[in-house]
């Protein structure tokens, strides 16, 4: 029989997770190899380079380039406030006076006798990197970051907005095809993480954000709910940097989807639960998605372990459409032809044929465009 591997979506009691924590650039690591750490214990922390400003001294002045250092009022390594003169041309005993203010706050970096430019930096900028996740430091790079080690439970959505974040799941679900509509949101929930079943509305979204929730979890969301969400159509660019205060995770797709009970069931066991969440998606090269992670999670039963291995692409595996025209759609592999077929792009690629769990059709995909439901 025909078998093809293919990535999928992980939901899992309890599985050993590793997260690389590592600064943008290289800085100070405040931990140790072993120490114990929660979510927003600061692991790492580096300073940017503030943003360059120049000045154009000579112009404003009036001067030769290679003069200006005889009207400089402040010297390289000075610091400046916004509108502080860093350099004056005084003439006819002060009638003429004309000052070159900087517009910013920061410390004169470069002084160019040769453009009569002067160059402000803005202050540095801090940046702290945290745990993420509560669990032990596996590892230290130096001046770069740590890897922090947990066990618990793991689920991985289909797509996502929002960045990392930390709460105590409160899963207000029904069922598996119950809607979270805005009268499910309660001002209670500020910085908890809400469940609902099929779909997330798009008032319910705003609701949320209003009041504070670290995250929404939910199987489906309208496509134009989350454009009007965010302000914008996100298209195919990576997310997590949305300016959003509240993270959302779609475990299914778009539409009104109803959720798998695999996952369904995982996360009503972990109501209650603090847990750590990050909406990044990214489905082309170099695939990404986003995440729920409970530390110190334990599998109900002895041996419903960690690792999920797939055996691949076979017959009545459970797939998960992740391009269009069917994307998000869940599936069932009915056969696997082994010759390649010509599609629409006129391509010659491998294909599948899969039934369609929402409609019974039985359609024809390339096998490039599912992934496989584990777990």
């Amino acid at each position: 029989m025909a078998h093809a591997y293919t990535p999928g979506l992980r939901v899992t009691e309890e599985t050993l997770i590793e997260k690389v924590r590592r600064l943008p650039l290289l800085g100070e690591v405040l931990v140790k190899k072993g120490d114990i750490v929660k979510p927003d214990t600061v692991v790492a922390r580096t300073e940017l380079p503030g943003e360059p400003h120049t000045v154009n001294v000579a112009n404003i002045l009036g001067v030769e380039p290679e003069d200006i250092e005889h009207f400089m009022v402040k010297k390289q390594g000075d610091t400046v406030k916004p509108g502080e003169a860093i350099a004056r041309y005084r003439a006819f005993f002060g009638l003429i006076n004309r000052p070159a203010p900087s517009k910013v706050a920061g410390v004169i970096e470069l002084v160019s006798l040769v453009t009569g430019q002067v160059t402000i930096r803005e202050p540095n900028i801090p940046v702290e990197i945290d745990a993420y996740i509560r669990g032990t430091v596996k590892e230290v790079l130096p001046r770069e970051g740590v890897i922090v080690e947990c066990k618990g439970a793991f689920i991985q959505g289909i797509f996502g907005v929002g960045g990392e974040r930390t709460g105590i799941i409160k899963f207000v679900a029904e069922s598996p095809e119950s809607v979270l509509d805005a009268a499910d949101i309660k001002p209670e929930h500020r910085g908890l993480i809400v469940v609902g079943g099929a779909l997330v509305t798009g008032a319910a979204l705003k609701k949320a954000a209003e009041y504070g929730l670290a995250g929404v979890v939910a199987g489906g969301i309208i496509d134009k709910d989350l454009v009007e969400f965010l302000g914008y159509d996100i298209g195919v660019a990576i997310t997590g940097h949305e300016d959003i205060n509240t993270t959302l995770i779609v475990t299914e797709g778009f539409g009104k989807i109803t959720m798998a009970h695999k996952t369904y069931d995982l996360l009503k066991e972990l109501d209650g639960e603090l847990v750590s969440l990050n909406g990044a998606t990214q489905i082309r090269a170099g695939v990404m998605r986003p995440e729920l992670i409970a530390p110190e999670h334990k599998a109900r039963h002895a041996g419903e372990a960690a690792a999920v291995v797939s055996e691949g692409l076979v017959a009545g595996t459970p797939i998960r459409i992740i391009r269009e025209p069917y994307f998000g759609m869940l599936a069932d592999v009915v056969d696997l032809p082994p010759e390649l077929q010509i599609i629409e792009t006129e391509a010659k690629v491998r294909i599948l044929r899969a039934k369609l769990v929402r409609t019974g059709e039985v359609v024809t995909i390339p096998r490039a465009n599912v992934e496989i439901i584990e777990g």
